[in-house]
């Protein structure tokens, strides 16, 4: 009885193990490649009116899917398009602040005579990313270099802005100075899991009644971080 239980289970697992070698030589031809992006970056604010200057560090989350589109018998090129969601927090020293009218007026901070402990404003925006993708991918291959360049078209759907300080607080959703539609480049380029991503935003994050003295607050933004990708 004892020796035919261990020839069942030798005969089970031998099995088993031919089936696993069979199923590890399957090779799928038409493989697709990063469809689902998770990235974290580091934001700076560039163009910016004399006096504002940012303080501690400004974060972005990033995240969503990317159809990926090979365009070569090879698969290693590729066009990608995609639908994804970003929240960008900016923490400076320009102050926004509703008057009783309902308007918003801006103006940079003098820390000299205004203490405050924090300043920041943030959005929240459905993304499009639009990519092409060139990488070093086999079917067989999960550990590549990828170069990927595309834009990114934004709408922001939900903007705020928080102050702390002698004022009191100060807290705004929603204010119309800000641009709905955005857009800039993109880059993301590494090797395996360890990626470089780079935004470029092209158009300013306020629009033209945004204005400090006069001057409209024609600001983009510039995000450097890491992007990790899944299959």
């Amino acid at each position: 009885m004892k020796q035919s239980l261990v020839v069942l289970v030798l005969t089970l697992f031998t099995t088993f193990i031919f089936s696993q070698e069979i199923t590890s030589k399957v090779v799928d031809s038409l493989y697709k490649e990063d469809q689902i992006y998770i990235g974290t970056t580091y934001n700076v604010l560039i163009n910016r009116p004399d006096g504002l200057k940012q303080n501690s560090f400004s974060l972005g989350f990033h995240l969503g899917y990317i159809k990926d589109m090979p365009i070569n018998k090879r698969r290693n090129k590729a066009i990608g398009i995609g639908l994804g969601y970003s929240t960008n927090s900016y923490i400076q020293n320009m102050l926004i602040q509703q008057d009783n009218s309902g308007t918003f007026n801006y103006s940079i901070i003098d820390d000299t005579t205004i203490n405050f402990t924090k300043n920041k404003f943030s959005e929240h925006v459905i993304e499009l990313p639009i990519e092409y993708r060139w990488r070093t991918s086999t079917a067989t291959d999960y550990k590549f270099w990828r170069i990927y360049v595309g834009v990114k078209l934004g709408y922001v759907f939900s903007n705020r802005s928080k102050f702390e300080g002698d004022l009191g607080e100060l807290k705004y959703s929603n204010n119309p100075g800000f641009n709905n539609f955005q857009y800039g480049l993109t880059l993301s380029t590494g090797y395996n899991t360890w990626n470089v991503f780079v935004h470029y935003g092209l158009n300013s994050i306020f629009d033209d009644t945004a204005q400090i003295n006069g001057e409209p607050i024609d600001m983009n933004a510039l995000k450097v971080g890491l992007i990790f990708y899944i299959l």
